[in-house]
């Protein structure tokens, strides 16, 4: 036993981390699908509410969190190859920050990516209810079924996942590209995205029946409450240096998966944001309340014959997210768990398949008991209405928060430790990483002025107690030296001596 700054670590023996290895797979192009295909169910659904607030207050608010990402991840291929560890942001964080803040960022990202799957799961079982035609109260069996599937294929082996996520991103894509070429030729800018009306659509009756509204219907206010919902247009990219230990080489390819990544993100974006609400017959006030706004854009150029194979197009999105947050909170689990902060036994892997197996069953059985509990207590209406909701918005404003953590992580990093190795560093520096912080802090705000998402935050709070009571008792108690926290520790040591 040995104990450092409240915290004790156990010693663990060589067959410890025996039966929790990983295996090295990922190159560039499968990191960069990671990241991609954990984003682009947004650019599917998700972002449109935002429309609410006029077309302008959209655009210039997804210019904002499109710069606030950019600080990121550019803060992120910076650390991820100096401390190339499966832990991702608890172990950036556990370097500048301490045990604690390790904790309670990882605390952060683990609401993110145990809840964040559930709500996809969610929204592909109301599609596919919808193309298949089953009742409503049959939805809960697409959620396991689906839950099922793919825990497997990312349990099956750490190549077979990344060729899934290869394949699911670059055919979400394509689906995005068609749109794009598809609405060109159908598109009245003026007189469809700019149809809401002077205050936006919470004081209209209906929209501009010739367009040409104002650029911003709320002025600078409506861009602010606007960007929330531009943040799903990004959401997630972040977990790509979970990856770290299952990447052939980290340091190399880490940061251009990652840059890739962003910039891919950044282009759909701003193209799905032009073009769907541009498309003549939908407009943006009718958008700004749709659960398939891609669907709709689909529909108003081809029409309704083929709703449900566009409705299948449409889901591909949704699976690509599932699939990729799935492995994304594995790891994320099986990081925090190798090191001791959750129970050890979280982090066992696969004994011939070298995956992080009990993780991710364990954060999906979570995931669907917590669907389960709504879904039969509330109803089937009122259960949907919290899991699409409530839930969405937990994941949200945990991410927010370790964006906060990430960004503070690489701005000490770069006092406390000059002289580490970096292969990469941001063009950006601490300015990159100083306006993350600032623009992360300002969507929190306007996230709390929203009464749906103030209950989002209540449930945060619970878990986060939760988590903290049980490290303060247990877990703190109970730490190992992971290759995270040896590095952390020896870093430590080494700042000491040089001060």
């Amino acid at each position: 036993m040995a104990q450092q700054s409240g915290v004790t670590y156990t010693k663990v023996d060589q067959s410890y981390f025996e039966k929790r290895g990983l295996r090295r797979y990922a190159g560039v192009w499968s990191l960069w699908a990671l990241g991609v295909g954990a984003v682009i169910s947004g650019h599917f659904s998700g972002w449109n509410f935002g429309l609410a607030n006029g077309w302008g207050s959209m655009l210039l608010a997804t210019g904002i969190i499109a710069v606030m990402y950019l600080g990121l991840t550019f803060s992120l291929a910076e650390m991820s190859p100096a401390l190339p560890h499966t832990g991702g942001a608890y172990s950036f964080a556990r370097t500048a920050m301490g045990p604690w803040g390790g904790f309670l960022t990882g605390l952060s990202e683990n609401v993110e990516y145990v809840l964040t799957p559930a709500v996809i799961v969610f929204f592909i079982g109301s599609y596919m209810g919808g193309i298949f035609e089953t009742a409503p109260e049959l939805q809960p069996l697409w959620w396991i079924g689906f839950y099922i599937v793919f825990v497997a294929l990312n349990v099956v082996g750490v190549e077979l996942s990344f060729k899934v996520t290869l394949a699911v991103t670059l055919l979400a894509l394509a689906c995005l590209v068609v749109f794009w070429v598809s609405a060109i030729p159908h598109i009245d800018f003026s007189r469809w995205a700019l149809d809401i009306p002077a205050g936006g659509v919470a004081e209209a009756s209906a929209a501009l029946t010739d367009g040409s509204g104002p650029f911003l219907p709320k002025g600078l206010q409506g861009v602010l409450a606007a960007m929330p919902f531009a943040v799903w247009l990004f959401l997630a990219i972040e977990q790509l240096p979970l990856a770290a230990e299952e990447s052939v080489d980290p340091r190399r390819d880490m940061p251009k998966g990652i840059i890739a990544g962003i910039f891919t993100l950044i282009v759909s974006a701003f193209m799905i944001l032009w073009l769907n609400a541009s498309v003549a017959g939908i407009g943006s006030y009718a958008l700004s309340s749709s659960g398939e706004p891609l669907l709709d854009g689909f529909k108003a150029i081809y029409g309704d014959g083929i709703a449900k194979v566009l409705s299948l197009v449409a889901v591909l999105g949704l699976i690509a997210s599932f699939h990729t947050i799935i492995f994304a909170k594995g790891r994320q689990i099986y990081s925090l768990s190798r090191a001791g902060y959750f129970p050890s036994g979280l982090s066992i892997t696969h004994g011939s398949r070298k995956t992080p197996h009990v993780a991710m069953i364990a954060g999906s059985v979570i995931a669907l008991a917590v669907m389960f509990v709504l879904w039969f207590s509330l109803g089937s209406e009122q259960g949907a209405a919290v899991i699409g909701g409530t839930l969405l918005n937990m994941a949200v404003f945990g991410a927010m928060f370790s964006y906060i953590m990430q960004a503070l992580s690489f701005i000490r990093l770069r006092k406390i430790l000059p002289n580490i190795e970096r292969p990469y560093r941001s063009p950006f520096g601490v300015a990159g990483a100083a306006l993350t912080v600032l623009i992360a802090v300002v969507t929190l705000y306007f996230q709390l002025t929203d009464p749906l998402y103030r209950t989002g935050v209540v449930w945060v709070a619970i878990w986060f107690a939760a988590g903290i009571f049980y490290f303060a008792v247990a877990g703190r108690h109970r730490l190992i030296l992971s290759p995270e926290e040896e590095f952390a520790m020896n870093a430590s040591s080494a700042t000491r001596s040089a001060h």
